[in-house]
C-alpha cells in the first residue's frame, strides 16, 4: 500500500502531507485515519506508547469518544528527507460541556512508501470558554495551505 507523497519530501510535498493528515483527523474516524500509519508504527502521545496500527485504531476511538466537537489545525514546521515536523492546535469539548485548546508539536518519520512508522506528539491543554473557539471544523477552501495558528 502507497501513501502519495512519499519521501524524500520537499516543502511542497510535505505541506501536502501535512494538509491530509489534518484531514484526515477531522473526520474522527479511526479506521480511516489508521490507514495512513505502518503496521508496526510506534507513537509516543503524551504519556502514552502504543505499537502498531490496532493499538493506534483502539487509542483514536478513545480519544475521539472524550473529545467531543473535534476540530484541528496543523501546520508545517520542517522537513527533511523522511521525517517532517509539525505544530498544530485542537480544540474539543468534554461531556461536561467544558471547552479545551490543545497545542502541541509532533515529529513524523516515513517508509518509503509513504505510510508513517514514527510519530512523537508533546501536547498541552488549556481550558478556554466556547467564546474564545477559533477552529470550528475542517478548513474551508479559503484556508487552504494558509498558516493560521496564533500562539494564543
Amino acid at each position: 500500500m502507497s501513501r502519495p507523497p512519499v519521501p524524500p519530501f520537499t516543502e511542497e510535498t510535505a505541506r501536502v502531507k501535512v494538509q491530509a493528515a489534518e484531514d484526515a483527523w477531522n473526520t474522527c474516524d479511526p479506521d480511516r485515519v489508521a490507514l495512513a500509519y505502518t503496521e508496526d508504527s510506534v507513537w509516543r502521545n503524551r504519556d502514552e506508547f502504543l505499537t502498531g496500527r490496532d493499538a493506534i485504531r483502539e487509542f483514536l476511538g478513545r480519544k475521539w469518544a472524550r473529545e467531543l466537537d473535534y476540530a484541528l489545525r496543523k501546520e508545517l514546521w520542517a522537513v527533511l528527507g523522511d521525517r517532517i515536523a509539525v505544530r498544530f492546535q485542537y480544540e474539543c469539548r468534554d461531556a461536561s460541556g467544558q471547552w479545551w485548546r490543545s497545542y502541541g508539536n509532533e515529529q513524523w518519520e516515513f517508509d518509503e512508501s509513504g505510510l508513517m512508522r514514527r510519530r512523537e506528539a508533546s501536547i498541552n491543554d488549556v481550558r478556554i470558554e466556547e467564546s474564545e473557539r477559533r477552529i470550528f471544523g475542517p478548513r474551508g477552501d479559503d484556508e487552504q495551505g494558509v498558516d493560521v495558528l496564533p500562539l494564543r
